[in-house]
C-alpha cells in the first residue's frame, strides 16, 4: 500500500497539479491510514474495505480530531481510492460510501473596512522592501488571492493595461483577477526596486533579501510583523485578506456568483460560507434599527 501511496502522491503533484500544501496534508492522512491499517495486518490496498475506513474514521474521533480534520482525511482516502480504481490496481472503491465527518458552521475572520485601511496603511514609506511589502497586502486584498497564487505570481503575470492579475489557483486552473487602483499603484512604485533586487533568471513578481522568490511563510511572517503593528486581532491570517475581501464585496452588494468567480471556487458551494456571515451582519443591523426587532 505505501508504494500506491507514493504513486498516487506523484500523480496527485505532477498530473493533477496540487499545491505543495495539499500534497504535504494528503500524504500525512494516508501515511496515518496506511499505519491504522498494518495494525490491522492489511498490508495492500486491494484488501481495504468500506468497515476499514469506517473504523479509521472512529478511531481518529477517539484521538481527539475536529471535524474538519476528519473531513479532510476522508477526501484524501477517496482521492486515493479513486486513483486506484482509474489505474486499474484495484476493482471497486472502498471509499465510495464513506461519509464526510460534518464540520461545524463557523463564520471566518475577516477584517472591517477601517482595519484593512490601517493595516495596508502599515508598511509607511521606508525601504525597498516596505514597498514590496505594501504591494504584497494591497495584492492580496484587491484580487482576494490564495497566498499561494501569490507566492507563484510573476512580473510577466501583471497586466497593466487590463489592470489585472493571472493567478494559477488549485489543479493548474487559471483567471484573471482585477486589480484596483491602489494595488496598481503600489505595484508600480514596486517594480524598479524588484527588478533591481532581483537574482538573475528570477522571474517572481515578489523576492526576498537574496533575490529568490518570496515564500508563502515569508508573507504570513511579514503580515503578522503589520498585524502587530497595527493593533489588528492576532488571529488574522494572509487568508484573513482573502475572507475580508469576498465579505466586503457581497456587503456592498456583489452576487455569490461573481464573487466564486473572483475567488476562483470550482464550486458555488465553496463561496456560501460568506452567505452566513453577511446573514449575521443583517442580523445585527436588523436587531439594532427595526422598532420590533
Amino acid at each position: 500500500m505505501d508504494e500506491d501511496i507514493d504513486r498516487f502522491l506523484v500523480w496527485l503533484t505532477e498530473m493533477r497539479g496540487a499545491s505543495v500544501h495539499t500534497a504535504r496534508a494528503y500524504s500525512a492522512d494516508l501515511v496515518d491510514l496506511s499505519r491504522f491499517l498494518q495494525a490491522q495486518t492489511i498490508e495492500e490496498s486491494r484488501a481495504v474495505t468500506l468497515l476499514h475506513l469506517r473504523l479509521w474514521m472512529a478511531d481518529l474521533l477517539e484521538r481527539g480530531l475536529g471535524a474538519s480534520t476528519r473531513a479532510r482525511h476522508a477526501a484524501a482516502a477517496r482521492a486515493f481510492f479513486r486513483h486506484l480504481v482509474r489505474d486499474g490496481r484495484i476493482a471497486s472503491d472502498p471509499s465510495a460510501a464513506l461519509r464526510t465527518p460534518r464540520r461545524p458552521h463557523r463564520l471566518p475572520h475577516y477584517l472591517g473596512a477601517d482595519e484593512i485601511r490601517r493595516l495596508l496603511d502599515a508598511p509607511g514609506p521606508a525601504d525597498e522592501f516596505a514597498l514590496r511589502d505594501r504591494a504584497i497586502l494591497e495584492t492580496l486584498y484587491s484580487t482576494g488571492c490564495r497566498v499561494g497564487e501569490l507566492e507563484r505570481l510573476d512580473e510577466d503575470d501583471l497586466d497593466f493595461r487590463a489592470a489585472a492579475a493571472r493567478l494559477r489557483g488549485k489543479g493548474k486552473r487559471e483567471r484573471f483577477a482585477p486589480l484596483g487602483s491602489f494595488a496598481l499603484k503600489a505595484l508600480t512604485d514596486w517594480l524598479p526596486s524588484r527588478r533591481a533586487l532581483a537574482a538573475p533568471g528570477v522571474f517572481a513578481l515578489f523576492v526576498n533579501r537574496t533575490g529568490t522568490r518570496l515564500t508563502s511563510r515569508s508573507v504570513a511572517r511579514l503580515l503578522a510583523k503589520y498585524i502587530a503593528r497595527a493593533g489588528l486581532d492576532g488571529r488574522t491570517s494572509p487568508h484573513t485578506l482573502r475572507h475580508s475581501f469576498a465579505t466586503h464585496l457581497l456587503e456592498a452588494g456583489a452576487d455569490l456568483r461573481s464573487v466564486q468567480e473572483l475567488l476562483g471556487h470550482a464550486n458555488l458551494e465553496t463561496t456560501q460560507i460568506y452567505t452566513h456571515v453577511t446573514t449575521d451582519r443583517m442580523r445585527k443591523v436588523y436587531d439594532a434599527t427595526h422598532p420590533r426587532s
